[in-house]
């Protein structure tokens, strides 16, 4: 018999032993990983008995006070800055285009009593722009045509009332927008849009768990400022109140 038929032969052998092992395989790999299993079952049990004794760490959002509170007016397209029972800055913004309402995929505004939940974006440079609530290294100048991001900050809101209790998971935010020229007319998507340059102010302003307000009227007479009922607060503005001749307006179109 030649030197290849021989290694033919062998290779075929080896072929056919080969195939005729696996027949055992999944019965053996089924007893090797019970084996495995209860080996490393007390090692899970003491690893589920540690979690459970960790302490369950849960993002706080502080209460509402008055001392620094948002009023914003649907009908004037407006958001009013309050501390201290006096008015500190008006900004012109605007609110959606779809109407008011907090029905999922609505796209609408909510109104009633919410407060702020979380703000991003503090570092973030003039223009940045957001996407799922994380810059994307992106820059864009006020107006560019084709684009309309979330830009430069981000104040998300959580609605304090059964009016607006799926703000929060609908995304409802007060930030800035690349379509300036829009600003002052109901054109978002369900947000409240502001200047770059605004929201930036008002972000520095605006502490975590101040109360937002939104209403379909006009905005409230600086004589109503210190009014809980107009809030729906039951306590009124602590602290002293600022002469209403250093309020800054900054409202209108700028240059």
């Amino acid at each position: 018999m030649s030197r290849f038929r021989r290694s033919c032969l062998g290779r075929r052998n080896l072929l056919s032993a080969l195939r005729a092992r696996p027949l055992q395989f999944p019965r053996d790999k089924a007893g090797f990983w019970s084996s495995r299993a209860r080996m490393f079952r007390p090692f899970a049990l003491v690893g589920v008995l540690i979690l459970c004794a960790l302490p369950l760490r849960a993002v706080t959002v502080p209460a509402p006070t008055l001392s620094t509170r948002v009023v914003i007016s649907v009908r004037d397209q407006k958001l009013m800055l309050i501390e201290n029972g006096a008015i500190a800055a008006t900004y012109p913004i605007s609110t959606s285009k779809y109407g008011l309402g907090d029905a999922w995929g609505s796209l609408t505004t909510p109104l009633g009593l919410l407060q702020v939940a979380q703000k991003i974006g503090d570092h973030a440079p003039f223009g940045a722009v957001f996407h799922n609530r994380r810059w994307t290294g992106e820059i864009l100048m006020p107006n560019t045509p084709g684009r309309d991001p979330v830009m430069t900050r981000i104040i998300w809101l959580r609605g304090l009332q059964v009016s607006n209790a799926h703000a929060f998971k609908r995304c409802i935010y007060i930030h800035g927008t690349n379509e300036e020229r829009t600003i002052g007319r109901p054109a978002s998507f369900g947000c409240i849009r502001m200047r770059s340059s605004d929201v930036t102010a008002l972000y520095n302003q605006l502490p975590l768990g101040a109360p937002v307000e939104i209403v379909q009227d006009r905005l409230p007479k600086a004589s109503k400022m210190a009014d809980p009922e107009v809030y729906g607060f039951d306590a009124p503005a602590s602290g002293p109140k600022r002469d209403s001749s250093q309020t800054k307006i900054a409202s209108g179109p700028r240059a």
